[in-house]
Formats: C-alpha cells, sequence, structure tokens
C-alpha cells in the first residue's frame, strides 16, 4: 500500500508547541481528518483536503481516514495535545483492529505535548512525582468507575490531573468530584485550574481544595490536584506548586 496514516498531537494550543515531525507529516499530506476546532488550526493549502467533524464520532472519523489511506492517500488525524492520550490513536486502532485486509497499512503515532504536561509546566512542577490522569467525562464509561478511580488514586496519594472536568451538559459531575476529594485528601490540597494553557486566554489560578469551586473549571480547563507532598512556593507573579521527587 502507497498510502499512510499519521495520528498527531497538535499540542495545547500554541503553533509553537507543535513538534517539528507533526510539521513535516502536515506538509506531506494530502488529508487532514479531525473534530473542526482542531482542524481548523490546519492552514489550508493547494493539494490537501481538510475533514472537520463533530466531536463525537471518533470511529467514523478513524474509519475514513483508514479506507483513505488504504487507497493510496497521505492521512493525518489530528488531535490536541497527545493523539495517545483520551484521544484519537485508540479509536484508530479499535477501527483497524476489526479490517484485516488493512493490516499491513504504514500506520504512526507522533505525540504530542499534553495539556496536563503544559499546565503543569506552567504551573512549575505539581506532576513531578508519581501521578495520574483521568477523564471526567462519563460519556464513555460509567461515573461510578469514575468515582472508584478518584477515591483509589487519592488513597495512592497520587498528584492527579484531569480532563474534561465540566462541560454544559453535565455540570453536576465536577461539584461531586471536588466533594470526594475534600472527603480524601482534606481542604488544605492545592489544587490548579488551568485553562487555555499556550493560548492568548490562558489563566491559571492555585486554590486550596476548601476554595475550589465548580464554576473555576469548564471544558478548556486542565485540573491538577497535588498530592499530600506538593508544595506552593508564593511570589508576586504568581505561585509556583511543585511535588518532591523524594517520598517517605
Amino acid at each position: 500500500m502507497s498510502g499512510w496514516l499519521a495520528v498527531a498531537g497538535l499540542g495545547p494550543g500554541s503553533a509553537g508547541l507543535v513538534t517539528p515531525e507533526v510539521e513535516a507529516a502536515l506538509a506531506e499530506a494530502t488529508d487532514v481528518i479531525g473534530y473542526g476546532p482542531y482542524v481548523a488550526r490546519i492552514e489550508p493549502r493547494e493539494g490537501l483536503s481538510l475533514h472537520p467533524s463533530d466531536n463525537r464520532v471518533e470511529l467514523e472519523r478513524a474509519s475514513l481516514a483508514l479506507t483513505l489511506a488504504a487507497s493510496g492517500r497521505k492521512v493525518v488525524v489530528v488531535s490536541s495535545g497527545d493523539p495517545g492520550v483520551f484521544a484519537m490513536a485508540a479509536a484508530v486502532f479499535e477501527a483497524w483492529e476489526g479490517m484485516p485486509e488493512w493490516r499491513e497499512l504504514d500506520i504512526r503515532v507522533l505525540p504530542g505535548i499534553t495539556a496536563m504536561l503544559a499546565a503543569s509546566a506552567r504551573a512549575g512542577a505539581p506532576l513531578g512525582h508519581d501521578f495520574c490522569a483521568i477523564n471526567l467525562s462519563d460519556n464513555l464509561k460509567p461515573w461510578s468507575l469514575i468515582e472508584r478511580r478518584l477515591r483509589l488514586a487519592a488513597e495512592a496519594d497520587f498528584a492527579m490531573a484531569f480532563y474534561n472536568p465540566r462541560s454544559k451538559a453535565r455540570p453536576g459531575g465536577f461539584a461531586r468530584v471536588l466533594e470526594i476529594l475534600r472527603e480524601a485528601c482534606g481542604p488544605e490540597r492545592p489544587i490548579l485550574f488551568a485553562r487555555a494553557v499556550s493560548t492568548p486566554e490562558e489563566a491559571l489560578k492555585v486554590v486550596t481544595l476548601g476554595a475550589a469551586r465548580p464554576e473555576m473549571a469548564d471544558m478548556r480547563t486542565m485540573v491538577i490536584v497535588g498530592s499530600s507532598r506538593t508544595r506552593l512556593i508564593e511570589r508576586a507573579r504568581g505561585p509556583v506548586l511543585y511535588t518532591p521527587r523524594w517520598a517517605e
């Protein structure tokens, strides 16, 4: 097969955080497929077809990408952040697994800077020791599983990075998350709200769990809760949050 498929991460928002590897694949591509706002980040050019689609049709996007690549096209499926973190790489492989006739298709995953790493870097190093990442959307898994993982992560004393904390369709879930965290971690644990990191709308806020409110987060916000070891360094330009690399 002469075509190929690359699943690429566009990073958290700034063009400066797109890797050279991803830029090279986009320069060679004949087709770019992805969620509408991510495809809108790609500069149109002659010979390039853009295929934007809705956020809830991941498998359809993956099937289209595979079909085009199998026909000889050079296809890039774009995700924000890293395509392997709550994004399109898994969907592409899920669709591909059911298509044994295309098993030899050239498929590559091109990593990107994740939202949690970009947010952590802006705030300092809150993910400097053991941490976990949890997607708070219950679109693809039951809420009971989210609550169980929250409690176990808190019990294990991980720093925790939360994707998709609060949307218009499910505004109440994040309030419950904060309740669980306050019960498990206490009210003094630091929590970072990092919105639209690396874009002109970037805003960072560090508060305690006791002071955290659901409306501090939306779907463009990465939320990071420190472990019991996470520390806050106050300064005039804003606090620095970090977790030491040692543990008792």
